[in-house]
């Protein structure tokens, strides 16, 4: 006989537990909750997965497995029965005890766990920024310098200049993913991972022309600011989003999406006129020549005389990688601990 605790979220039998993780004892308790009514794929999905984008496969596993651990049979259920192409019912009898207070999973998202994700995300968004900081860095390090000037000098500047961009990039996309997550639906942490970045990316620009222009008197110019926080924040949207789907796959599979997506997301921008980081660099060493910043070694890399238009492209695509599987994978790995923790 299989007792079931929602309360102390616990399944036993015959006074010894049965093992399952937070998401499917979830499903199962949803499913005891609504005893005898077809439970449907959507509800799943909003009660259980809570609008997080996961695969049919993701479902079909987690049934599988409950039924595994009850010891039912798919082709002759006692437990679990299979609606085909709508959801699924249970079938056995249930006391009244367990049955009132079933679906715990109904209860909303706690805004600690949000700002868990948040914060996750923030983390990977500074990690990228210091990987990056360290190539520009050490680029800018190994031009000529003047007399007084050290080398490591301008590395930690740089490098504390990239990231702090990217940390207050990675509130924004990150923030904005996370929150928009909360509601129901899949593709929310798209739209709300290109308003974080846009605002994010209208403050970083705001902010930084106005102090060129209070410190100095001029302006840097175009240097990265809403447009390019609103792709970015639109493309680590889609890798949050399709990362998801491949929940149940490697992890690697999620890496190699946030990657890419971040990617893609770098090259629009540099294609369509926008500057990531290092083309900001570049705008602000040709603005303030007596600055001596220089990225002209990197485009030396790629055969051009300067930072020129394939440095651009080339640098804004790996910025835009790296800067998507930073935030995407520390939201990922986040997600999965509070899920392993409820």
């Amino acid at each position: 006989m299989f007792t079931l605790d929602p309360a102390d979220r616990q399944l036993t039998r015959g006074g010894a537990p049965v093992e399952l993780n937070a998401r499917y004892f979830d499903a199962l308790a949803l499913l005891v909750g609504e005893q005898g009514r077809l439970v449907s794929k959507d509800r799943f999905m909003d009660e259980v997965w809570r609008g997080i984008p996961v695969t049919d496969e993701a479902l079909t596993q987690c049934i599988r497995t409950l039924r595994k651990q009850l010891g039912d049979d798919a082709a002759r259920p006692r437990f679990i029965e299979t609606v085909p192409k709508h959801g699924y019912r249970f079938i056995a009898t249930v006391g009244s005890s367990a049955v009132g207070e079933a679906a715990p999973s109904a209860q909303g998202v706690p805004w600690r766990d949000t700002l868990f994700l948040a914060s996750a995300g923030t983390i990977g968004g500074g990690i990228a920024g210091f990987i990056g900081g360290l190539v520009y860095g050490l680029a800018g390090a190994s031009q000529p310098l003047a007399p007084g000037m050290g080398a490591v000098s301008v590395l930690l500047v740089l490098l504390c200049v990239t990231v702090l961009v990217a940390v207050m990039g990675g509130i924004g996309v990150a923030s904005g993913i996370a929150i928009a997550a909360r509601r129901p639906g899949t593709y929310w942490p798209i739209a709300g991972g290109a308003l974080g970045g846009l605002v994010i990316g209208a403050v970083v620009k705001f902010l930084g022309l106005d102090a060129f222009n209070l410190l100095i008197g001029r302006s840097p110019g175009d240097i990265t600011g809403p447009f390019e926080g609103c792709v970015i924040g639109a493309a680590a949207g889609i890798a949050y989003v399709v990362a998801g789907w491949l929940e149940a796959g490697p992890r690697w599979h999620r890496i190699a999406i946030a990657i890419a997506c971040g990617a893609a997301g770098g090259l629009t921008v540099a294609a369509l006129g926008g500057h990531m980081m290092g083309g900001s660099l570049d705008l602000l060493a040709h603005q303030f020549p007596d600055s001596r910043l220089r990225l002209d070694r990197l485009g030396a890399w790629f055969g051009e005389a300067g930072f020129g238009r394939i440095s651009q492209l080339v640098t804004a695509t790996l910025e835009g990688g790296l800067f998507g599987a930073g935030v995407v994978t520390a939201m990922r790995l986040a997600r999965r601990n509070l899920e392993e923790n409820r």
